[in-house]
């Protein structure tokens, strides 16, 4: 011991000091002596007495729990104050601790204990046993919450999201803590589920496409769709929320835990029985439920619907909306076109129970039939007439005079006039209907030729005379005889030899019907007679001249 130095005697008196006297800002451990006047009094040993007041052994909302003879923590401040007492703290004790406990537990990602206390803007505060944390108004619960009254005070575990000790900060999340067990059980309930199985559910909310269905902690999405074999407008037709239903599993999505549910599912389909219910060509009353732009859905039974296409709808009305047709929620009567049960698909038709009223009017109207109809349309070609049955026949510019041009003929009409016409055709299959005006009257040039045809001879009177020929009429009727078959005789073919008012007895050289017209030529009557007379009365090769030919046959006349 003599051989140590003084400067080893002094470090060696000093680390004697620091071991028997704990350090200012340190937890030491101290002896409960006494509780007085709200204060407890600590002996914390080193000959060292502090005081602590008493609402710092007590948790936030409690009465403290202290007595003499607890052995308790607190941190100190000072070993000396003016009085000649240690100031000491159980509260910064208590952080101190608290900081520890907590550092752990937010780097082992563990939840924490605490109790919500105090509310502040944006959020509330969390006593973690020592340390206060901040709560955002966001992180208290899956949902937000309107009243939280219910959970201050309640010791409950929360989750450590961010802590920084220099500077006090910790904030803390209940929210993730229940999303967990959240998951927890929604992984619980749905290992339990399997596809195809049928369950209870109680509907939660009902939006546009569907309703969401709480099967027991997990919810299933219950599309439009899969509600009923029928057309469902909107869910709220036929479930409210709060309600209890029976629901099917249709799919679970492992990845995502999202599960689709059908209640139709759970019903017979009526399309197992529809081909033999609604053979082809039967006729059904049925339901208009909706009209598009092609078409209208035509209800047969619940769950069944037909679709009648824009096309199938009206014999008459060609481009028109659905909807100048029929109406929502209209009964009508359809028939069955065609079934393909694999789309589940009908196609009805509503013209096909009326009757075609081309047929209509071709069995009322034989051709030759008078009408009369207002003049519904006037077109390059003709005239649209309208008829009994909502439809049109035509005119055709051809048919409507028989002396006019049809271009010139047309302007004499307008749309709005009634006019009589005659049925010269009806198309049943190319819904077409053949009018003509002109046949009202009969055909002049029919009537004139009645009796005439090819080869006969006429009397016709001369009404004008021109360089080529000559214009001649017979009833009514006007023919041109060309200057050539004015006469046999070449010096005899000359217009001028005639005139206007002479009578003159032609033969008929040809028929036209389709340009109206006759043939004429006194040529070919002159040639007529002659084979005629040398026929009667001698050869040709005798030696006779016709002269001597028709003055013998004068005189027997």
């Amino acid at each position: 011991m003599a051989n140590v130095s003084m400067e080893e005697f002094e470090a060696l008196l000093n680390e004697s000091f620091e071991m028997d006297t704990p350090a200012e800002g340190s937890v030491v451990k101290g002896k409960v002596i006494a509780v007085e006047a709200g204060q407890a009094i600590i002996d914390v040993g080193y000959k060292m007495e502090g005081r602590v007041d008493l609402k710092e052994f007590a948790n936030p909302g409690e009465a403290p729990e202290i007595a003499v003879g607890d052995e308790v923590e607190v941190y100190l401040r000072a070993a000396e104050n003016a009085r000649g007492e240690a100031v000491i703290s159980r509260e910064m004790a208590r952080r101190e601790e608290a900081w520890d406990r907590l550092e752990k537990a937010y780097a082992d990602d563990a939840r924490v204990e605490g109790a919500i206390f105090g509310r502040v803007k944006g959020g509330f505060t969390v006593d973690l046993g020592g340390a206060v944390a901040f709560l955002p108004g966001s992180q208290v619960d899956v949902r937000p919450v309107r009243d939280a009254g219910p959970l201050m005070g309640l010791k409950q575990p929360f989750q450590i999201l961010k802590m920084d000790r220099r500077r006090g900060n910790i904030v803390v999340s209940r929210r993730a803590i229940l999303e967990e067990s959240r998951a927890e059980q929604r992984a619980e309930v749905i290992g339990n589920l399997s596809e195809g199985q049928a369950v209870d559910g109680v509907v939660k909310n009902i939006t546009e496409y569907g309703a969401f269905v709480d099967l027991g902690g997990v919810d299933g999405l219950l599309h439009v769709t899969d509600m009923a074999w029928r057309r469902v407008n909107h869910p709220s037709e036929i479930l409210t929320i709060g309600e209890t239903i029976k629901v099917q599993v249709i799919k679970i999505n492992k990845e995502t835990h999202r599960i689709s549910l059908g209640m139709k599912q759970l019903q017979d389909d009526p399309w197992d029985l529809v081909s033999g219910k609604y053979p082809l060509e039967s006729v059904h009353t049925g339901r208009v439920t909706n009209i598009t732009d092609y078409g209208a859905f035509v209800e047969l039974e619940p769950g069944v619907e037909g679709l009648v296409h824009v096309s199938e709808m009206s014999w008459t009305k060609k481009n028109v909306h659905p909807g100048k047709i029929v109406s929502t929620s209209q009964e009508v009567e359809v028939m069955v076109l065609e079934i393909d049960g694999a789309k589940r698909r009908v196609s009805l038709g509503l013209k096909q129970t009326m009757r075609n009223p081309w047929e209509v009017f071709a069995e009322t109207h034989p051709e030759g039939t008078e009408v009369e109809g207002e003049v519904k349309n006037i077109t390059e070609f003709g005239l649209f007439i309208g008829l009994d049955g909502e439809i049109d026949g035509m005119v055709h510019l051809s048919d409507i005079s028989w002396d006019q041009r049809g271009e010139e003929a047309i302007q004499d009409f307008k749309k709005g006039d009634i006019v009589k016409a005659v049925v010269s055709e009806v198309d049943t299959d190319k819904e077409r209907i053949s009018l003509s005006i002109k046949a009202l009257d009969g055909d002049p040039f029919a009537e004139a030729v009645g009796g005439v045809k090819r080869g006969s001879i006429i009397t016709v009177e001369v009404t004008a005379i021109e360089d080529g020929g000559i214009e001649v009429e017979y009833e009514g009727m006007k023919s041109f005889i060309r200057r050539s078959d004015l006469s046999r005789d070449r010096s005899e073919q000359r217009p001028e030899r005639f005139q206007v008012g002479d009578k003159l007895d032609v033969r008929v050289t040809n028929v036209d019907s389709k340009s109206r017209r006759l043939g004429l030529s006194i040529k070919a009557r002159e040639i007529a007679e002659e084979k005629e007379a040398v026929e009667q009365y001698g050869s040709s090769d005798s030696g006779a001249s016709l002269g001597d030919i028709l003055g013998a046959a004068l005189k027997q006349d």
